[in-house]
């Protein structure tokens, strides 16, 4: 997938939701071929992340601006940072402010709140992942935000890996029938399937799955889970199924009520990710802002 692509897409029609119209204040207010310099400045500390983004924005606005980075995506900012710099014609810069910024403040946003979910988790082995619970049209800048947080990407789309769910289950009848007819055209993705009490675990795990999804159980419901599948008796696993350092076949995934006061308590469970649903769809925006700094 070509994130470059993907984010020159996205930033056109965001563009297009700004500038529709044209830009009737800047036309009336600046003059002609002025020209400015620009400050991006980090008005709060955070995780940065959507540069090259905001770099796409005054591009596609005026291919003559020029962006300057002075700080990457990943790194930690603090309040009066001068994260870029953007230098040509003013109205240009005007125009492409807002969008610039409203990517530049969502993303960091994203990877700052990653980046205090994997703080929790440190040293516990347990792998902090998104979901697809993000905003329409914006996965896959999410998704990239996420890295730059320290976390892990989970599925992007429904063709990755067979997630058998809830709503699945039922439409099967069960764990088993639903995991058999998997097997009967499977490809050679990973097989997860979700468990909400401690019988589906033991089916999942007598099924042959890659990985358990654990939805919405109490810490101490999740350490008899990781017990449960750690003794459990189960078939050879397949090569495909063993990630690079796993300890334990099938992996077992945490989510739902995943919070920063508990995180810290369901990764010292044992379990080998957990997913986090909000990293995405509830992440404060890292508050940025653009200053003119010079004319000419």
């Amino acid at each position: 997938m070509n994130l470059e692509a993907i984010a020159v897409h996205t930033v056109k029609l965001a563009l297009t939701e700004d500038l529709w119209g044209g830009d009737v204040t800047t036309q009336a207010v600046v003059p002609p071929g002025a020209r400015a310099t620009a400050a991006l400045i980090a008005k709060a500390a955070g995780v940065l992340a959507g540069l090259d983004v905001a770099r796409l924005v005054f591009h596609e606005v005026d291919p003559e601006l020029v962006f300057e980075p002075l700080a990457k995506d990943g790194q930690r900012v603090q309040p009066g940072l001068e994260v870029a710099r953007v230098r040509g014609g003013a109205a240009g810069i005007l125009m492409g402010e807002r969008t610039a910024l409203n990517f530049l403040c969502h993303l960091s946003g994203v990877a700052t709140l990653t980046a205090r979910f994997v703080r929790r988790a440190r040293g516990t082995g347990a792998v902090i992942l998104d979901t697809r619970k993000t905003l329409p049209g914006l996965r896959v800048l999410e998704k990239y935000a996420v890295q730059k947080g320290g976390g892990e990407n989970h599925r992007m789309g429904l063709g990755d890996m067979y997630l058998v769910k809830d709503n699945h289950i039922r439409a099967a009848g069960s764990i088993a029938a639903a995991v058999e007819r998997i097997q009967a055209t499977r490809q050679e993705l990973l097989l997860e399937v979700e468990a909400a009490s401690f019988e589906e675990v033991k089916e999942a795990c007598e099924a042959g799955v890659d990985r358990i999804l654990l939805d919405n159980l109490t810490v101490e419901q999740i350490r008899t889970a990781v017990e449960i599948v750690d003794n459990h008796p189960k078939p050879p696993a397949p090569a495909r199924a063993r990630r690079k350092g796993a300890k334990r076949w099938p992996e077992l995934e945490v989510s739902g009520g995943v919070s920063l006061d508990n995180v810290k308590d369901i990764a010292a469970t044992g379990v080998d990710f957990i997913s986090v649903g909000a990293l995405t769809h509830s992440a404060p925006a890292l508050d940025l802002s653009l200053e003119i700094t010079g004319l000419g």
